[in-house]
C-alpha cells in the first residue's frame, strides 16, 4: 500500500466487486451512467473508486428513487445507487459478509450468498410433508424503518474494520432523489436501497 492511504483496499478487490456488480446488471443511478458508459473509461473509473475508498474520501452520490408497483396496487420505493456506488458497496460487502454469514440461521434465505427464494420454496415443500402447519410472517417496511443507530451497533459488534464501518454509515446516509425530483435526506424512516441489496 502506498504511504498516505489509511485503508488497505486492493485493486483486485475493486475489480472483483465490479465483476459482481456487472453480473447483477441494473439501471443507471442519478448520474445516468450505465454499464456501456462506465466501461468506456473502466480503468480510470475503477481507479477513482480505489483511490477514494483507500484514502477515506469516498462519499456516495444521491440514490435515484424509483417507484415499483406492488400486487395490491400500491407502490414501493426502490433506491438505485450509481454503478460506482454499487462497486464501492460490493467492496464493503465482500469484506463484511464473510464475518456475519456464519452466524445466520440456516433457514434464512434472504440476501445471502448461494441462496434464493427458490431454495426457501424447496425447503417449505419438503417440510409440508412432515408438519401439518405453516407460519408465515413479514415485517412490513423493515428496510424503510430500521433504526440506523441500532444497525450500526450491530455492524460494530461484528467487525472492527474501520473503513467497512465508515462506508456502511455513509451509504445509509446518502440522500435519495424522489421520482418527483425532490431530494430527501435519509434517516431510519426512508428506504435504504443500498448496502445489503447490491
Amino acid at each position: 500500500m502506498k504511504e498516505g492511504k489509511p485503508f488497505e483496499i486492493s485493486k483486485y478487490q475493486v475489480m472483483e466487486a465490479y465483476k459482481c456488480v456487472k453480473a447483477n446488471h441494473g439501471a443507471a443511478g442519478t448520474d445516468e451512467v450505465n454499464f456501456t458508459k462506465f466501461e468506456k473509461d473502466l480503468k480510470n473509473n475503477l481507479y477513482k473508486i480505489l483511490k477514494r475508498m483507500s484514502s477515506g474520501y469516498y462519499f456516495p452520490a444521491a440514490v435515484r428513487g424509483v417507484e415499483i408497483p406492488k400486487k395490491d396496487g400500491k407502490k414501493r420505493l426502490l433506491g438505485i445507487p450509481t454503478i460506482s456506488d454499487r462497486v464501492a458497496q460490493m467492496v464493503v460487502r465482500m469484506n463484511f459478509e464473510p464475518q456475519v454469514e456464519p452466524i445466520f440461521c440456516d433457514d434464512s434465505y434472504g440476501y445471502r450468498p448461494n441462496r434464493s427464494a427458490l431454495d426457501a420454496v424447496g425447503a417449505a415443500r419438503e417440510r409440508c410433508w412432515k408438519m401439518p402447519w405453516v407460519i408465515d410472517f413479514d415485517i412490513k417496511g423493515l428496510f424503510d424503518n430500521i433504526d440506523h443507530e441500532l444497525m450500526m451497533k450491530a455492524v460494530r459488534k461484528h467487525t472492527d474494520i474501520r473503513w467497512v464501518i465508515l462506508y456502511i454509515e455513509r451509504f445509509l446516509k446518502a440522500p435519495i432523489i424522489m421520482p418527483v425530483g425532490t431530494i430527501q435526506e435519509r434517516n431510519a424512516g426512508t428506504p435504504q436501497g443500498g448496502v445489503i441489496s447490491v
